[in-house]
């Protein structure tokens, strides 16, 4: 299935449900970043986690960022999702492969850490961003984004994550956001039985491996519930906003001293962007050009 997302709404809109695919995007991810099962999995499950949390923001230029720091060997994850349905991310070190844990499964929370802290960013697209920090509950990235929309959100919600990554690269990931807003909070019955079906469910990659798709899932979960699938399915994908001019204008910035150590050390200058891992070079005429430029702001900047 195409990498998608799709919104819905049951018990006369008292929950609130996303569903998103992003098989292709997560390997595209796996490929250029060179990500060993247990990164990809880790950076998987955050950046469909980045879209489901983006997907509730209201503006076309908003945007979230989430960071996960644990104390784990995987370093950091940084991952950076718009409500466009464009994803980018990375993390510190992807080489990192640790044996499976005790249920078979790849140790995300092993590789993350199971001490650390998550930050979320939500820029609204005006104004100042918003920020919120938690302690890490496992390192297994669902639990912990989980904890911080309870925490930092006070909204009860449900966050399902899953990638399934093998040697023949990722085959099936996504997530699942389910969340209860105060008109339904209030019906304990419903709550209740909402949160039987949740636990039932073993995980997100087994139902889009059995065919499942996202309106299916829904159905399924909350179909006796007044569901309503919204019309519009939005297509996702991994999607970084580098480019050559703004690698130039970051080398400008460095200052004609710096730039000239580079043509005398290095004959010109590389750089790599942390998201996309796309490596950009530029040759000593480039940074020749770059001092001519920084020359003339300077002349034309004088009295």
């Amino acid at each position: 299935m195409v990498d998608q997302l799709v919104r819905a709404t049951a018990a006369d809109n008292g929950i609130r449900l996303v569903g998103v695919i992003t098989t292709r995007l997560t390997e595209i991810a796996r490929q250029q970043h060179q990500l060993s099962y247990v990164a990809t999995a880790a950076l998987g499950r955050t950046m469909a986690a980045g879209l489901l949390l983006a997907s509730s923001m209201k503006r076309a230029e908003a945007r979230i960022n989430i960071r996960v720091k644990g104390n784990g060997p995987l370093g950091g994850i940084l991952v950076d999702a718009g409500v466009d349905g464009t994803v980018r991310g990375y993390v510190d070190y992807p080489e990192v492969e640790l044996p499976p844990n005790a249920k078979g499964k790849l140790d995300v929370g092993g590789a993350v850490g199971h001490e650390g802290y998550l930050y979320v960013v939500r820029d609204v697209g005006y104004g100042y961003p918003y920020s919120s920090t938690v302690e890490l509950v496992s390192g297994e990235i669902g639990d912990d984004l989980t904890h911080y929309l309870v925490n930092s959100e006070q909204t009860p919600s449900a966050l399902i994550l899953g990638v399934f990554v093998g040697a023949a690269g990722v085959t099936a990931a996504g997530g699942l956001l389910v969340q209860v807003l105060p008109k339904a909070a209030r019906d304990e019955a419903l709550v209740r039985t909402l949160e039987s079906r949740l636990s039932t469910l073993t995980g997100f990659t087994p139902l889009l491996q059995a065919g499942k798709s996202l309106p299916q899932i829904f159905e399924d979960l909350v179909g006796d519930m007044d569901l309503q699938i919204l019309p519009e399915t939005q297509l996702v994908q991994f999607q970084c906003g580098c480019t050559y001019e703004r690698v130039l204008g970051a080398l400008k910035i460095l200052g004609e001293e710096e730039l000239n150590d580079m043509i005398e050390k290095e004959g010109g200058a590389e750089a790599t962007c942390h998201f996309c891992n796309t490596v950009y070079r530029a040759g000593r005429s480039e940074l020749e050009q770059l001092i001519e430029e920084l020359r003339v702001e300077r002349a034309e900047a004088s009295p």
